[in-house]
């Protein structure tokens, strides 16, 4: 047998840094990656969030949880490696079991445990899939049976991540239904789903009853917007529809806010650093200006990992769900989307 782990009662948090176990091909540049705690403590979160990982390339990146809290002893992600990202073909290539990474989190608004429905619609393309995977995972443990219409779309069918899993599971319950679509065929491969880009018919064949269910839906940009506008068209009601991006939000969805007064300022303590601002700065940008670094990944207030304490003065603060009520009713702010409005002090 191996080493016995030292399991522990108490819940992991971030000041533990989270230890390599497996990396796991999933498609030809995507894989799955394990984590333990050292300490052999448990992960409580929801399916569906997200983790900021700070990597040993100089950059921090965001990824989706694709394990369920369900089975609470380790925690995965799954990655692409992107063409144009460091962060990602560093995670794939050259991660390794027993490299241990600094995490922060998990974080995150976009899970079913926010929104109860007797019935879900999963919508999905490429490594998008992951926070469905963590739902649906969660969903199977549960016990109960459950009402998932999964639509997935991806290039080729070799390319439909966790295929084989998700099969597995549909075999068991008739509670999911399964329902991909890719763009392209191998020649002399037998493929009897859908094929296409997803559309208003396709998606009436994949769920005719779509109109019952909650709607959560996560992908590339273009396909989510794809998605927004066929539901709208097709008389959903879009209070019911939730996504999951990491890409910044167009200028348009963020409200725009007059500047604050020219005499603002932003104290770091304890360092006494002091900076002025015009107003139109973030506390971010102020901090880097003045030398001191606070760990950041999304930049438009979504991930949580600029999370400060604010001790003096407000702010104005536009974010993405980054952090919650209670957190900002304790005076904490995300760096990345704050202002100060006049003399403000910080715990940096």
């Amino acid at each position: 047998m191996g080493q016995r782990q030292n399991w522990t009662a108490a819940p992991w948090n971030d000041s533990e840094e989270l230890e390599c176990t497996m990396v796991i091909p999933e498609t030809a540049d995507t894989a799955t990656i394990a984590f333990r705690a050292p300490s052999g403590a448990w992960f409580d979160y929801q399916p569906g969030q997200f983790l900021t990982f700070d990597l040993p390339v100089g950059v921090s990146r965001t990824y989706t949880i694709s394990s369920s809290p369900s089975r609470p002893l380790s925690i995965s992600i799954t990655v692409k490696a992107q063409k144009d990202s460091v962060g990602s073909r560093w995670l794939v290539s050259d991660l390794k079991p027993g490299m241990r990474l600094k995490a922060h989190g998990p974080a995150g608004l976009f899970t079913l445990h926010r929104h109860r429905a007797a019935k879900y619609l999963f919508i999905s393309a490429g490594s998008g899939i992951t926070p469905m995977m963590s739902m649906a995972t969660w969903a199977w443990d549960s016990g109960e049976q459950p009402d998932i219409a999964f639509v997935h779309a991806a290039r080729k069918p070799a390319d439909i991540i966790f295929r084989s899993r998700l099969e597995q599971f549909a075999s068991r319950t008739p509670g999911l239904q399964l329902r991909f679509t890719v763009e392209e065929v191998d020649p002399f491969e037998v493929w009897s789903g859908f094929r296409g880009r997803l559309s208003q018919i396709m998606l009436g064949l994949m769920a005719p009853d779509y109109l019952e269910r909650e709607v959560f839906c996560c992908g590339p940009e273009p396909f989510m917007r794809s998605v927004r506008q066929m539901l709208a068209s097709l008389g959903y009601d879009m209070a019911r529809y939730h996504e999951e991006s990491f890409q910044a939000p167009t200028l348009e969805a963020v409200p725009v806010t007059a500047p604050a007064p020219a005499a603002a300022e932003v104290t770091f303590a304890p360092s006494g650093k002091v900076m002025a601002s015009d107003g139109t700065e973030t506390v971010l940008a102020l901090a880097k200006k003045a030398g001191l670094n606070i760990p950041s990944s999304c930049n438009f207030g979504l991930c949580g990992t600029c999370k400060v304490q604010k001790t003096a003065g407000e702010v104005t603060m536009v974010h993405n769900g980054g952090i919650s009520d209670d957190e900002i009713a304790a005076g904490q702010i995300l760096a990345c989307c704050s202002r100060p409005l006049g003399a403000v002090e910080i715990a940096l």
